[in-house]
């Protein structure tokens, strides 16, 4: 939903009603991952993406449906190969799709919760995608980390008395509670899911599916070296969806003029600001951190900091194999044990031949993408198997 908020957010503002799909579950090789949305808006203007374009008819269609009933449905594409062709979905995964109507009426947080992701604020947001009781779809809990829960019911119906008992709960505080406790879970880890439970909320029983999006923080990149290497960088860390952030002890290469693609650029000692940061608590297991000032006197206590950090997603460093040994023997110098070592990617990322900035940058954000998901890279022709796959 995140790509599509703004839109979303102006139809909402102007009174208007949009018909949202999104992608709650995946299965095989399903080309968008759970979160993806898809508006209709109020002129029938379609935004967004559910499919990469494979299914993008079928649903457009369906939102229409479901704006004019009021009625969410949660719909399943690419069963089988006959179904797959009808639709489009020749890649061959399954997508679980859930299509809701939503206005002020039936969505009166939407306005808040924008505002917390746009401010950088945690916030998820559960909705009922499945149960017994229709009466339960579509009801919301909005989750935050620093504050208890907050209710509120959207009825799938259009009777007017049933929408004047909004604000009451899932449906009861069995459900709120798992649910609450679950969306916290993922709420810190930034992923979305969906999760299962019995009706009632029983954590080891089905029937109720509860969609859950995570909108945390952007994760973070820590560029550390003002070098034309770390611009191209910067570059491929916010077009990935990172806050990037430059620092570098020379005040004279770390300006904004210099990385105006970066969130911030910092003048301090690298080591130091990410001794701070992480005493500060904005370091976590989605940080990526890329060294590129291949200078032992910045890298060497810098890396000494990073390798130690318990859950940072990725620590790569710039440098020929012989700056490597060097550095490495440096480090083990300064005590740092093998299992520190070996969580370092250097010389930092994937062999694509890269020489330029720009190439060398994309060789370092596949290598980051390649340890997120698991991946080999390889030439996806020479392998076998799923091309898409879960996080590692």
């Amino acid at each position: 939903m995140r790509d599509v908020l703004p839109e979303l957010l102006t139809w909402w503002r102007a009174g208007e009603t949009v018909g949202v799909a999104t992608v709650v579950a995946t299965f095989q090789s399903a080309p968008r991952p759970a979160g993806a949305s898809m508006l209709v808006g109020p002129s029938g203007d379609a935004v967004g993406s559910v499919s990469g374009g494979c299914v993008e008819g079928a649903v457009y269609e369906l939102a229409g449906e479901v704006v004019a009933s009021g009625t969410p449905v949660l719909q399943r594409y690419g069963v089988s190969d006959d179904d797959a062709f009808a639709v489009g979905l020749t890649c061959g995964g399954i997508l679980d799709v859930y299509v809701e109507k939503v206005d002020q009426h039936t969505f009166p947080e939407l306005g808040q919760i924008a505002a917390d992701i746009e401010a950088g604020r945690p916030v998820a947001l559960a909705t009922v995608i499945e149960h017994p009781d229709p009466a339960w779809l579509g009801r919301r809990l909005v989750v935050r980390p620093d504050e208890g829960i907050v209710r509120h019911e959207i009825v799938g119906g259009t009777d007017p008395e049933q929408q004047k008992r909004a604000g009451l709960s899932l449906g009861s505080t069995r459900a709120d509670d798992a649910v609450h406790d679950d969306a916290l879970g993922l709420l810190a880890s930034g992923h979305n899911a969906t999760l299962t439970y019995g009706p009632d909320g029983e954590r080891r029983g089905e029937g109720m599916r509860v969609f859950v999006w995570a909108f945390a923080p952007k994760p973070r990149m820590l560029v550390f070296g003002a070098i034309d290497f770390a611009a191209a960088v910067a570059r491929v860390g916010s077009f990935l969806g990172y806050h990037v952030t430059v620092c570098d002890a020379r005040p004279v290469f770390a300006t904004n003029t210099r990385f105006p693609e970066a969130d911030e650029v910092v003048v301090d000692w690298p080591h130091r600001y990410l001794q701070a940061e992480r005493d500060a608590g904005r370091i976590d297991s989605r940080t990526v951190i890329t060294v590129l000032t291949h200078d032992p006197k910045f890298d060497v206590p810098l890396l000494e900091v990073a390798l130690r950090l318990p859950d940072v997603a990725y620590v790569g460093a710039m440098g020929s194999r012989r700056t490597h040994d060097d550095r490495i023997a440096r480090l083990r110098e300064a005590g740092l044990e093998d299992k520190e070592l070996d969580r370092l990617s250097s010389p930092i990322g994937l062999d694509l031949g890269a020489r330029t900035p720009e190439e060398t940058a994309i060789s370092i954000a596949a290598e980051i993408i390649a340890g997120r998901w698991g991946g080999s890279g390889e030439r996806l022709g020479a392998t076998e198997g799923r091309i898409h796959r879960d996080l590692a």
